[in-house]
């Protein structure tokens, strides 16, 4: 059985990335991009379904962890009766090929290693042929295009399809292995200096956390979730994905298990932000630039997300033969939630290119034309019913979020075409603003009960009602955001956590069991209370959710109070976005600023 999802860490290159467990199992890898198949898929299965485990050959006394300073090199510690030994994790940012470097390091005594290899292509279910290459000081694993290729002075044999090895350690020995991805067509990747590659890798993520800054009390974790952030930006087109798994669950035992492994729009103007306001303005031009390419074409083709290379099809299909997570089926390879209508982003991307701006970047003049085109569109559609934020499958609703997210579209298109000059039709978007206000705030506002619903029509709470305020839809001091604000707190809370659906609902959508606590929906009301000007409530639960990160300071998506564990996939962008966010609000409220940094430009 895998681990618990917190008991992982991350190591990735950029490109793609991988999930390390606490007993020296690398249990997920999908090889070579993010959105490739899996070669190690024992996270949603078992070792049959491919890890890279090395770990002492006895039981570890004692396990510790870390990664090394402003870098996403990972250590592991075991500890025995005999000694201890550390295991160095990393992924050398790509060059030539993409290649996985572990190195077992003596630090007491003398250890018995053992080293277990299990490749597994097409997500756990494509068995390699495995053959010796290079005078037998290398071993190659093909199927079908796949090729990996080991290096290690470690002598290795094959065992019940397993590439195996026993080795001892002594206090100073290093006993390296470096594992390679290459097309099977072509030759065997050149091999790497595995000391060269550690001391290449930590320059280039120090160089990098260089750049930050941010200074603030907590930066030991931004930089921990900024590290995390860079780490899933597929670095030849700027994109970002959500996670870099699929089918962890929001449920354990549940079937509400999604393919993360792509980029969506909704993130845009809150990741702009994290990076903006942390220093990273390269990072947030690729990220922008991904956006514009993403979205070009007709407004109404428009999706909600795309693969890393901007790539519209994202077909959905299950693994059957993986068991998932703790038994949490279907395994979903691809998400069908691609070609919805999901009215928000078109709020989304506007704002984010009006962030943009208001930021001094330097934009592709295609930008406006494309905005502009995109009102056009929305001008006829923001009425119609969509999918939300949450992506509901099912009958479309008006979702309170969706129509505010209209009305910031036209808000933001209003403002830049003002302050930049730009030529708009901007009494027609003033109109349509103002009908939309009012619209929002008469048939998504509870009277009696002093709050903004989930959708129209509807009695149930919803936790993206929480960024009202910090989209400027209304004042934060406006009763009925207090009220909004009092009604969550009240209704959608679990052991201090919120819940981004009302568990009043009792599944009424996908029959399906109410989910964990969603992270980033804690840190949204944390930024609502520090624009209400409650700063001490959102320093409680920032607090909070900082405080259930993992060793390594890693987050999934959802948490459980009453299991105390994470759920859905991991580590997740968003979560570590919010979280930076929050972090700056927070500092800059301290400081009493003006304008928290969370707020966007009005």
């Amino acid at each position: 059985m895998s681990s618990r999802i917190e008991d992982y860490g991350l190591i990735g290159d950029c490109e793609t990335a991988a999930l390390v467990g606490r007993d020296g199992s690398i249990d997920w890898l999908c090889w070579p991009a993010f959105d490739s198949d899996a070669c190690f898929a024992a996270l949603l299965g078992d070792r049959g379904n491919g890890r890279w485990k090395i770990a002492p050959a006895a039981d570890a006394t004692n396990i510790s962890r870390r990664y090394w300073d402003d870098t996403l090199i990972l250590e592991t510690q075991f500890e025995t009766a005999h000694g201890a030994v550390a295991l160095i994790d990393f992924m050398p940012p790509r060059g030539q090929a993409s290649d996985i470097v572990r190195l077992v390091r003596g630090l007491r005594g003398k250890v018995e290693m053992r080293m277990e290899l299990i490749i597994r292509f097409g997500f756990g279910n494509d068995i390699p042929w495995v053959r010796r290459h290079d005078d037998r000081t290398s071993l190659l694993a093909i199927s079908g295009p796949d090729m990996t290729v080991l290096r290690t002075p470690v002598e290795t044999r094959g065992e019940d399809l397993t590439t195996v090895a026993h080795f001892e350690v002594s206090e100073g020995d290093t006993m390296p292995f470096v594992l390679t991805y290459g097309p099977s067509h072509l030759p065997p990747p050149k091999a790497i200096d595995p000391d060269v590659a550690l001391r290449e890798t930590k320059e280039f993520w120090t160089d990098w956390c260089s750049r930050g800054i941010y200074e603030g009390e907590h930066r030991n974790l931004v930089m921990r979730s900024l590290i995390t952030l860079k780490a899933l930006t597929f670095a030849p087109t700027g994109g970002i994905v959500a996670a870099p798994t699929t089918s962890l669950p929001e449920k354990l035992g549940g079937a509400r298990n999604w393919d993360y492994r792509f980029c969506w729009l909704r993130d845009a103007t809150f990741t702009l932000l994290a990076l903006m306001n942390s220093g990273y303005t390269e990072e947030a031009m690729a990220w922008h630039n991904w956006l514009l390419r993403a979205a070009a074409g007709a407004p109404a083709n428009m999706q909600i997300m795309y693969g890393i290379w901007g790539h519209r099809r994202l077909l959905e299909w299950e693994a059957e033969w993986l068991p998932g997570y703790e038994g949490s089926q279907p395994v979903r390879i691809g998400n069908a939630a691609h070609a919805q209508i999901q009215l928000d982003v078109y709020g989304e991307l506007v704002d984010a290119f009006h962030q943009s701006r208001m930021t001094r970047l330097k934009l592709d003049e295609q930008s406006w034309s494309l905005e502009c085109v995109m009102l056009d569109h929305l001008a006829e559609v923001w009425d119609k019913p969509d999918h939300g934020i949450w992506e509901r499958r099912g009958d479309g609703r008006h979702y309170v979020f969706s129509k505010v997210m209209t009305w910031v579209a036209f808000d933001r298109g209003i403002k830049s075409a003002k302050k930049f000059g730009f030529d708009a039709p901007v009494e027609k978007w003033r109109r349509l603003r103002d009908i939309i206000h009012r619209d929002v705030c008469e048939k998504g506002f509870d009277v009696e009960r002093n709050t903004f619903l989930e959708s129209y029509g509807s009695k149930l709470l919803d936790a993206s009602i929480l960024l009202l305020p910090a989209v400027g839809f209304l004042p934060p001091d406006d009763p009925r955001i207090r009220g909004t604000i009092d009604a969550v707190e009240r209704h959608m809370m679990r052991d201090g956590f919120v819940l981004r659906h009302d568990p009043s609902e009792e599944s009424s959508y996908e029959q399906q069991p109410i989910e964990g606590a969603f992270l980033a929906c804690t840190l949204w009301l944390a930024d609502a209370h520090v624009l209400a000007g409650d700063l001490d409530k959102a320093r409680v639960l920032f607090d909070r959710v900082v405080a259930i990160a993992n060793d390594v300071g890693l987050l999934a998506e959802e948490y459980d109070p009453i299991g105390s564990r994470q759920l859905g996939n991991f580590p997740q962008a968003l979560t570590h976005i919010a979280l930076i966010n929050t972090a700056h609000n927070i500092d800059v409220a301290l400081k009493r600023s003006d304008k928290p940094a969370m707020q966007r430009s009005q």
